[in-house]
């Protein structure tokens, strides 16, 4: 199962939504949707501006763990 971090690594950032939305440009709504886990997808330019936004890795924000 793939697992999104974003709200660890927002906390860790002390980066609210809002925030991180208007950084990155994405809306509240598609970021709500990677952060509670229920994308389907993600795009590499969101990746990206996302650790550039969070200040880090992919790894940080995209887990990996067994059923």
């Amino acid at each position: 199962m793939i697992v999104i971090n974003l709200d660890v690594m927002m906390a860790k950032r002390k980066m609210s939504l809002n925030e991180l939305s208007e950084s990155v440009g994405i809306t509240l709504a598609n970021l709500s949707v990677l952060k509670n886990n229920k994308a389907k997808a993600i795009r590499f330019s969101t990746l990206e501006a996302l650790c550039k936004a969070l200040d880090c890795k992919v790894e940080d924000i995209i887990e990996y763990r067994e059923d």
